[in-house]
């Protein structure tokens, strides 16, 4: 089988061509090609040897793929959904599973909103994604290939690990993404351009923290525990009180930035009593509250609250200076909105 070098670090291509006898600079301007200049074929690579080329035809891809369905919202979102079958995927029945990213413009900001396995593990009982169940994670050249081959590539301002999987149950890949993205002989972006989302596995979590700089979304959605596992299984395991007491310890100011994540269930999580217990749990903690409205999904038995009951909500949050907004709803009519990728191909026309 061949070794996909996509998603490689800079460290891990030096090794390989130590391995084969390549000049150590060579690492350097494959980074290059396939990070700077975006190629998709080692004939490409014009300033290496042909002896190397032919070796890398032989026994390397580059892993990049293109998406296989394009659906657009009347709001102007796009969702790419993307093969992620390969042949170390262990599957008895042969079936490809499928990962969606979602393209959300906005202003000047264009955000890309990226999956990192398929299906999940966390078994969130409002998420479409957390439904389906746990397919396998996604490698590094997976998630960076969502990045480099949207037709909007160039343009992307923001990425944002919200979409398909939990990004800390996938960590070593996730990191690798995140090192090609900001390393310099990556893309060099500047690690305040990227937010990787949780539930809170905190002591993974606290390894993120000391390894990047990228900005931080905690999927929160309830702040009483007993309710929360309800909702959230991984509660149990990793109670949010541990992560928010790890997050305190933290000085955040003039740093990453900190969300709390919030969607709002009707008669669930809603009224002033759960406000007040947010407002109590983020004490000492700089941080922001992104409300976010439920959209409803097949199967789910939760409804979003009226719109009274959300402005209501919010000015609570305001009122006990939190700085909190409503994030806008995008994608939905496409199922692109939080909590609705499924991976699925959309029938035709």
């Amino acid at each position: 089988m061949k070794r996909d070098l996509f998603g490689l670090t800079l460290s891990e291509l030096q090794a390989l061509c130590a391995e084969q006898g390549f000049p150590k600079f060579a690492a350097k301007q494959l980074c290059d090609w396939m990070y700077k200049k975006g190629v998709t074929t080692f004939d490409e690579m014009t300033n290496l040897s042909l002896a190397m080329r032919g070796w890398l035809n032989g026994h390397c891809l580059l892993g990049r793929t293109f998406p296989v369905q394009t659906q657009t919202s009347v709001d102007g979102t796009k969702k790419y959904l993307f093969d992620c079958h390969n042949e170390a995927d262990v599957n008895n029945r042969g079936e490809h599973h499928f990962v969606e990213s979602v393209f959300i413009p906005s202003g000047e900001r264009a955000t890309l909103c990226i999956s990192c396995q398929k299906g999940c593990k966390m078994g969130c009982r409002f998420c479409v994604t957390g439904q389906q169940g746990f397919h396998g994670h996604l490698s590094a050249s997976q998630i960076l290939n969502q990045i480099f081959s949207v037709p909007e590539s160039e343009t992307l301002t923001n990425v944002v690990f919200m979409g398909m999987g939990e990004p800390l149950d996938n960590y070593d890949a996730v990191y690798s993404a995140l090192e090609v993205l900001t390393a310099p002989w990556g893309l060099a972006w500047s690690p305040h351009r990227i937010t990787v989302s949780t539930v809170g596995i905190t002591p993974v979590l606290a390894r993120l923290l000391e390894e990047s700089d990228c900005h931080i979304a905690i999927s929160l959605h309830n702040a009483y525990p007993t309710e929360r596992a309800d909702i959230m299984p991984m509660e149990k395991a990793y109670p949010v009180a541990a992560t928010l007491a790890m997050l305190k310890r933290y000085n955040w100011y003039g740093q990453r930035r900190i969300s709390m994540e919030y969607i709002l269930f009707k008669g669930l999580n809603d009224d002033l009593t759960h406000a007040a217990e947010l407002v109590r749990i983020l004490q000492g903690l700089h941080c922001r509250v992104n409300l976010i409205r439920f959209h409803a999904s097949p199967g789910t038995p939760f409804r979003a609250p009226s719109d009274e009951t959300i402005a209501t909500f919010q000015e609570y949050l305001k009122r006990h200076d939190i700085n909190c907004t409503l994030r806008a709803s995008r994608g939905e009519d496409i199922m692109a909105a939080c909590g609705l990728l499924a991976g699925t191909q959309a029938p035709p026309a």
